[in-house]
């Protein structure tokens, strides 16, 4: 992954993922804060495969340390990005069924969409 992929425009305001801690359908998306994962800025993953999260969001943060991401877990809700742009424009994208590379495409788009 190319780090120039992830400096977002300046018009993204914020990227929020939402999944489910347990459902099947956020696998691709889950993540485990730990103290020292998030003392360091490390997220590691619940199984084998690398989701996109722990690959991804220390990049993001990295080029974009003054934009919000949020991580936000709740029962029972499918997972899905939200990219907040200038003037309150919100834009979402469906994560359900997508693996790890479908994944990034969906927030490349929607941070390119942010120069619009």
């Amino acid at each position: 992954m190319s780090s120039g992929k992830y400096a977002f425009a300046k018009g993204l305001k914020e990227l929020r993922f939402h999944h489910c801690q347990t459902s099947e359908h956020s696998n691709a998306i889950r993540y485990i804060h730990t103290p020292c994962a998030v003392r360091f800025g490390i997220l590691t993953s619940y199984d084998d495969t690398r989701s996109f999260l722990t690959r991804a969001y220390p990049t993001m943060k990295r080029n974009n340390p003054h934009t919000p991401i949020m991580i936000r877990e709740a029962l029972d809700v499918g997972p899905r990005v939200y990219a907040r742009y200038e003037f309150g424009r919100e834009k979402m994208a469906d994560l359900r069924g997508l693996d790890d590379k479908a994944i990034e495409d969906k927030v490349t788009g929607l941070v390119k969409d942010a120069a619009q």
